[in-house]
């Protein structure tokens, strides 16, 4: 490959950040994707001044027409697609009594479908290349055991790993992997709103909130956005060419598999 092409969902802020600065830094070009143009603006521009190659996309993952539009934007500027980073996701706080038919279809619609059609278009990328290439989804601890108050999270994180293992097995033999990451307790935007309405909910404070979540972690430490960065690189290098069908677990060891 003359050049490394990857394009990551939700890379405005958080653990999307850190994952296409990471994959710059990897030698990647990068598109990044996200439903508000200027913060996945701002991301490409400070890639590009330290000498990476980007490009900003506004997209609605939950939008099929829209992914697909990014896919070959992003093809058709950097000449090749090898890597999708199937990011972006909601996680609103959700106790089970509280859930509605809106709420339902609005998180399943980013979280499952932006997988689901982040994949096809990858997939249509990487025949229209003649090659294979690999997918990365963002699945959670969460997706490996259920979470408190977050049951509609919860179910689209599960979703994500089946879906995964599914791909897997149906791309293996045109030469694509399909992987997951989990990440655990990570210091982002989103973690903080989920650990303050958790805190709220019951009647408690923002730091009781996010122990309900942190406190069994066995490294003792919040997670970094670069931490799940890192796996993330793994995924998307040629080190892990034989490894497909996987959830990588980066929680700092919440849950042992």
């Amino acid at each position: 490959m003359a050049k490394k092409v990857a394009l990551i969902t939700g890379a405005g802020q958080g653990i999307g950040e850190a994952i296409a600065q990471r994959l710059s830094d990897d030698g990647f070009a990068v598109a990044l994707v996200g439903r508000h143009l200027d913060k996945v603006q701002k991301v490409a521009d400070a890639i590009n001044q330290n000498g990476g190659e980007a490009l900003a996309i506004k997209a609605d993952v939950s939008d099929r027409d829209q992914v697909f539009a990014a896919v070959d934007e992003t093809s058709n500027k950097f000449g090749d697609f090898n890597v999708i980073v199937n990011n972006a996701g909601l996680g609103p706080t959700t106790p089970i009594d509280t859930i509605t038919p809106d709420d339902f279809e609005w998180v399943y619609k980013v979280n499952v479908g932006g997988v689901l059609w982040g994949t096809q278009a990858a997939h249509k990328a990487f025949k229209k290349f003649g090659h294979g290439g690999k997918i990365i989804n963002a699945t959670s601890q969460a997706g490996v055991v259920g979470n408190p108050n977050l049951a509609l999270y919860v179910g689209t994180k599960f979703a994500i790993r089946g879906i995964t293992q599914t791909i897997a097995r149906d791309l293996a033999e045109e030469g694509i992997t399909a992987n997951a990451f989990a990440p655990g307790i990570v210091k982002t935007p989103m973690m903080f709103d989920i650990a303050h309405e958790v805190g709220q909910n019951a009647g408690k404070s923002d730091e009781w909130g996010m122990q309900t979540f942190a406190k069994d972690i066995a490294m003792k430490r919040l997670s970094e956005p670069a931490d799940v960065a890192a796996a993330v690189s793994f995924l998307a290098g040629k080190d892990s060419n034989y490894v497909t069908g996987q959830t990588l677990i980066v929680d700092g060891g919440m849950q042992f598999q």
